[in-house]
């Protein structure tokens, strides 16, 4: 095994999954129009909930952090839940109702209209994630998925961004970038102007 080829060629091929994003203009202009979709929400007093399994669970959990804690500079909180964070609450639906219905239990529970759900699957086919849809229509909470390159159940959500690989590794890379993307955005819009807080 050529330890420094395999360390070579994964970092090769996450800068090309990156350099795609990159070059496609309607990708990009999908990630700008969710990005000013959470501002308006921001602005209009509402949340965003995050969601996934696995690793994607960790990848909400991170960016709500972001969010509530900070991102480039400090400020108050901005309010974000993750909902993959009480392990009560989730064995509990899991044990009766199924494990489907962990994050829409928690969404008829708290989620108000006018929030954004944003659940993140590499493969966007997570049968939770897609049971989201009935309850968040229901309420008037906006969807946002992010996925992979490949058509899935999520594309039914109201925003889709596709990230242009089918690779798990290289797809987590581009939600994370795509992720503190939409941080940065909307940390600027609703207090770049007062830094020195």
């Amino acid at each position: 095994m050529d330890i420094m080829k395999m360390v070579r060629t994964q970092a090769e091929e996450s800068a090309a999954v990156k350099a795609r994003l990159l070059e496609d203009a309607a990708l990009m202009e999908k990630v700008a129009e969710v990005a000013d979709l959470l501002c308006r929400t921001y602005r209009n007093g509402h949340k965003t909930l995050w969601a996934g399994n696995g690793g994607s669970a960790a990848d909400a959990q991170h960016m709500v952090g972001e969010l509530v804690n900070k991102f480039y500079f400090d400020r108050p909180g901005i309010p974000a839940m993750a909902l993959t964070t009480n392990g009560s609450l989730l064995t509990a639906i899991g044990n009766d109702y199924a494990y489907d219905k962990v994050f829409s239990k928690q969404i008829e529970g708290c989620g108000a209209a006018g929030d954004v759900f944003i659940g993140i699957s590499t493969s966007g086919n997570s049968a939770n994630l897609v049971d989201v849809l009935d309850i968040c229509k229901q309420k008037g909470i906006w969807t946002v998925a992010l996925v992979g390159a490949k058509p899935c159940r999520m594309d039914a959500y109201d925003y889709v961004i596709h990230i242009p690989s089918e690779v798990t590794p290289r797809i987590q890379e581009c939600q994370t970038l795509i992720g503190h993307i939409l941080c940065s955005v909307v940390e600027e819009a609703m207090f770049g102007k007062d830094r020195n807080l």
